[in-house]
Order: structure tokens, then sequence, then C-alpha cells
């Protein structure tokens, strides 16, 4: 006969149980989902990052719980107090951090704390009512549960040693369900959730991958436990050496010339030389007649993203490193002074970022803003758009909010924009290739080539430099505006190389010639045929606008400078300076070709590669700005 009794005293020990159980956890349980709701605002999503945040969650909320119930007396109430009031702490910085600056707080900012410290106190009074007030219900929730229901346990080792090696175990495996790492060399590493992981230097992708406890814990540790790459003396040395040396750029006839003008910095994706004609781009073109012209220009890519590698270089002056894998994305906690956006900012410029993609595609949100930017915007985040025209370059200026944004300005501005349309595929099965095609020919559009096709991309390019200068002058600013343009690269991405062939030398890196020009409507034309490269943008710029800079600073030069001779080098060492093209220390092509030159031209390369690298390696400027204090 059953025993009524015993099975009524067993379901309600169960129930109990887990009453007690989801008590405790419930404080936990909400700081995750509030975090969730505001990292709901951050654009980044892949599948493979469910079960492991699932995972984690369980595992950070579980482990509280689990030790809590099964430690002897007082022990239970004080550990769970420390555990929450830890996470609890971490939990309201981010609540207030997030909404104030669209990131959430990572421990490196510990180390900054002296710079900001004077802020913080405004910054908690200026957080929403609602936030606080849901701050302070979770802290009353979880003072409450301390009080009223952790009460002396009699404990339970072997159940305590339990859950603990299950955490352990579950935690050590939960990774796993992220895929394996990708290559380093792979250009799309910022977005695979097992690489970010590994890397952990994007909060926002993170917090979105971990949840806020595994976050948390990892980010802490990492920020002062993890073991330091092993420093060279050697290395340190070559830096000191070179950063010992402080050279203020000498002045020279262009210095200053576009001193307090307004600056558009048009990044133009794959607009190679071949392109860049009277015919396929009428309105860029016509724009030499009003500029100074750099004809000798090579954007060359190295690394993982080269898109991004022309925008680290014009931001920063340096590049992608070549001795070793990183990827230039990875390096957006490093500190750079000598950024452009810092220094135009410093002369009192407002410095924005507009481009078609999302801001966590090649983490660009975050190192736009590391490297000084106010903000990044992007179309595909507008949300505005129903279909694929998000992705013409003409919406960088009929888009409303860009347009208020770029042309109505109330201080001078810094604008970087970055076009997309000539991207691949080249075909009119694509969604932009059938949006130009109708868009120029009607319903019924002709079979194009994939030379046709790039064309047809490069008009809708050249379509938006006619909307640009024509907004530049109905806000009365055509006069008073700068504009660099300059290509990211090449246009690799065709699948027919021989394209290529028939407009230009393919056989070696001399491929990577493409167009960069400084306009200004006041100027008469001006060709400099120097060799140069996306690392001399910077300080070219920086000096026609009059602004001091250290020459060491930077691994490359002011073009206009009669200083400088002029010359490119390369993700594999080879280099060119205008008459003499090297390959492996050897000249490959050149006349009257000296011996000791090429070797001192050779090291000359290799030391400028060394100083890049390092640089960004030991992210030299900040040791050297934390030594000066």
């Amino acid at each position: 006969m059953l025993n009524l009794r015993k099975i009524f005293s067993e379901r309600k020990t169960l129930l109990s149980s887990i009453k007690q159980v989801l008590i405790l956890a419930l404080p936990f349980i909400l700081m995750d989902v509030f975090i969730r709701i505001l990292a709901s605002k951050i654009s980044y999503f892949r599948p493979e990052m469910i079960l492991s945040n699932l995972l984690f969650t369980i595992i950070w909320i579980g482990l509280p719980v689990g030790v809590t119930l099964n430690l002897k007396g007082i022990a239970s109430k004080i550990f769970y107090s420390v555990y929450f009031g830890i996470f609890f702490l971490t939990f309201f910085v981010h609540c207030v951090y997030f909404p104030y600056t669209g990131f959430f707080f990572n421990f490196n900012l510990v180390l900054l704390a002296g710079e900001g410290s004077a802020y913080l106190l405004d910054t908690v009074l200026n957080t929403s009512p609602l936030i606080l007030l849901c701050c302070l219900a979770i802290l009353v929730l979880g003072i409450f549960i301390i009080a009223k229901f952790i009460k002396g346990q009699k404990g339970s080792l072997r159940n305590l040693l339990i859950v603990l090696i299950a955490f352990f175990v579950l935690h050590i495996i939960t990774p796993v369900f992220m895929g394996a790492p990708s290559s380093a060399l792979e250009w799309d590493t910022w977005r695979n959730p097992r690489d970010v992981y590994e890397n952990f230097n994007d909060a926002n992708k993170n917090i979105k991958i971990c949840g806020l406890y595994e976050y948390t814990v990892r980010d802490f540790c990492k920020t002062f436990f993890a073991p330091k790459d092993a420093e060279d003396p050697n290395e340190l040395a070559f830096l000191e050496e070179i950063y010992a040396t402080a050279t203020p750029h000498s002045p020279n006839d262009y210095t200053g010339i576009f001193e307090g003008k307004n600056l558009i910095i048009l990044q133009l994706e794959g607009i190679d030389s071949w392109l860049f004609n009277s015919e396929d781009m009428p309105n860029l073109y016509g724009m030499l007649d009003n500029s100074l012209v750099f004809d000798n220009h090579y954007s060359f890519y190295n690394g993982g993203g080269s898109t991004f590698n022309s925008e680290l270089a014009v931001n920063t002056g340096f590049i992608t490193p070549i001795s070793y894998t990183k990827n230039a994305y990875t390096f957006s906690t490093n500190l750079y002074e000598g950024s452009l956006p810092k220094l135009m900012k410093n002369k009192g410029y407002d410095v924005n970022v507009f481009h078609m993609n999302s801001g966590e595609y090649y983490s660009r949100e975050i190192n736009y803003l590391n490297w000084g930017y106010d903000a990044y915007y992007s179309l595909m985040d507008d949300g505005s758009y129903k279909d694929a025209s998000y992705e013409l370059d003409r919406e960088l200026i009929l888009n409303e909010f860009f347009y208020d944004k770029m042309f109505k300005q109330d201080k001078p501005f810094v604008n970087y924009i970055i076009t997309y349309t000539p991207h691949t595929p080249f075909s009119l099965e694509s969604d932009m290739g059938q949006l130009l095609a109708k868009d120029v020919y009607g319903d019924k559009y002709p079979e194009l080539s994939e030379e046709e096709c790039a064309r047809l991309f490069a008009a809708e390019t050249d379509y938006m430099v006619g909307l640009l200068l024509k907004a530049l002058e109905d806000n009365n600013l055509i006069d008073n505006t700068v504009i660099v343009a300059f290509a990211d690269h090449y246009l690799y991405t065709l699948n027919d190389k021989t394209i290529l062939d028939k407009y230009k030398e393919t056989d070696n890196n001399l491929i990577n010639l493409t167009p960069f020009f400084i306009w200004s409507n006041d100027l008469s034309p001006v060709t400099f045929d120097k060799v140069n490269s996306q690392i001399d943008i910077l300080p070219t710029v920086l000096n026609l606008f009059g602004i001091e800079y250290t020459e060491e600073h930077y691994i490359g030069n002011d073009i206009i400078d009669d200083n400088y001779s002029g010359y490119a080098f390369f993700c594999d060492y080879s280099w060119y300076d205008g008459n003499i093209y090297s390959e492996n220390g050897i000249a490959i092509k050149g006349e009257n070709v000296n011996d000791a030159y090429l070797n001192s031209f050779n090291d000359r390369i290799n030391r400028l590669i060394q100083q890049n690298d390092l640089t960004l390696k030991y992210d030299y400027f900040r040791r050297m700005k934390s030594s000066s204090k």
C-alpha cells in the first residue's frame, strides 16, 4: 500500500528545495536579464554562441546557489553576500557606463581611473532614473534574501565537491561549443565567437557571447592576472632609441595652407587606377582641376581586412603588423596620441565617421572611438531601409540624418566617409548589381561583363561625389572644405584577374597603384610624382592644416617635404622608390643600381617595419605616457 504521507512529505521537501534554489538564483537572473536588455542594442549575433552563452550563465548562477546550500553555518551567508556584492557592483557599473558610452565596462579602464574619476559622480547622477531604480530593486532583493532566506546550513562536503567539480568541468568544455578558433590569418576573426572570446578585446561582443558573469571574471583575470607576453629587452631598446629623438616637422611652402578649414576624408572602396577617369567617374576625376595630385600612390594591403588596414594607416600612421600575425582591428585598446581625430579635436573640430556597414564589422566602432572620433554612423544600423539600397553610396549623402550630421555643424568638422558600392561581387545577380542596373537601364537591362559591372559600380560612387560637392555648395561650405580622396586598395576582388592585366602592371607589388589627391576649391592643380603610400597621408594632411607633429611618431612622411625622396614598401619587405623595385633584397627593376644604396634602403625598410610592428606590440605610446608621469 502506498505511503501517501511519505510521498507528500518528499514532494513537499522537493518543492521547498526548488523554491529555495529559485529564490537564491533570482537576483542573479534579474541582473543577467537586465544586461541582456542593454546588450540588445548591440548588432552582433552568431548562432554558434547561443549554447555557450546559456551554459556560462547557468554555471555562474548555479555556483553561488550550490555552494551556499552546501556550506556550513554562517559561511553560507558570507559566501553568498560576497559573491552577490562583487557581481552587483560590476552590474551597476555596466548599467551606468553602457548608456553613457555605448560600451560595456572593462577592467582596463581601472588603470585609467585617475583620468575619468572627476566625471564619475556626474555620470551616475545623469543615469536614467529607471535604470537606477532597477538597480536599487535588485540590491534590496539581494539584501532581503541574505537576511531572510540564508540560515545556518548543515552543510554537505560531498555535495559541495560535486557542485565545484561540475562547475569546473562545464566551464572548461563550454568554449568548445563556439567552434574552433580560426587561423590567425583569416580576415573575419573579428566576428567568429571563439576568436572574439579568445582575444577578448571587444567588450560589447564578449558580453553578448559570455553573459555578465563569465565576462566579468574573464575580463578581470585577463586584465590583472593573464601572463604578459615576454618582453624582449632588445626590442624595447630599439624603440627607446627611436622615440628618444623628437624631431619637430619642419615647415615648408604648403604648411598651414588649409588651417581652419573643414576636412572630409573620402576613402574610396575599390576605386582602382583604371576606373579613375573622366568617362567612368567625371565628378571625381574633375576634382583634379583643383587638387594636389599624388600620381605615384600605392594603397597596399596586408593582413586580414585590407580595407581596414588603410583606415588604420590614415588615422594613426601605422599599419597591420608584417613581422607577426595579428589583424589590425585587434589593437583596439592601444593608445594613439598622434591620431588624426585626436589632433583635430585639439583644434576644436567635431570628428565623425560615416559608412554603410555596421560598427561591429571589423570592430570599427570600438576602434574609431578609441582613435578619438566622436561617433561612428552606419546606414545598416539606421533601420529605415527595406532593401539593400543602403549599400548604394548615394545614401551616404541622401540619408537625411547623415546629411544633417555632415553638413549642419556648428563647429569646424572632420567627416571620415567610407564608400562601399564598388565591392565584390561584380555581377547583376547581386542585390547591388540589380539595383544599379535597373536604375541605369530600367527593368530590361542588358547582360554586363564583370568589368562592365565594376565600371557601373564605380559610377555609383561618382554619383555620390557629385551629391557631396552639391551639398557643400548648398550649405556654403564649398570654399571652406578640403577633401582628401584615396582608394583603400586596388581591385583585387575581381574574379577575372585578366581584367587587371589590361590596365596595369600585375606581376609584382606595383599592382597596388591607386588614386590619391587632395582637393580644395581655391587650388590650382599641382602634381607630385614622389612615390608614397597610405602611411604618408596623415603626416601630409597634418602639415597642410598647420598641425605640429613629431616625425618619429609616424612611419610615414609628409610627401611635400623637400627632404622626402619618396618610396613605398609592401608586406613582403619589397619596396619601390620610383626607380628601383626591390624584392628579397635584390633589385628586380631599375637603372644605375648602386649596391650600397640598395643595402642601405633594405635596412631602412626593415627598420621601419620593425618600428611599426613593435610599437603596436608593446602599445609603446601608452608606455611613453605612463613613464612620463
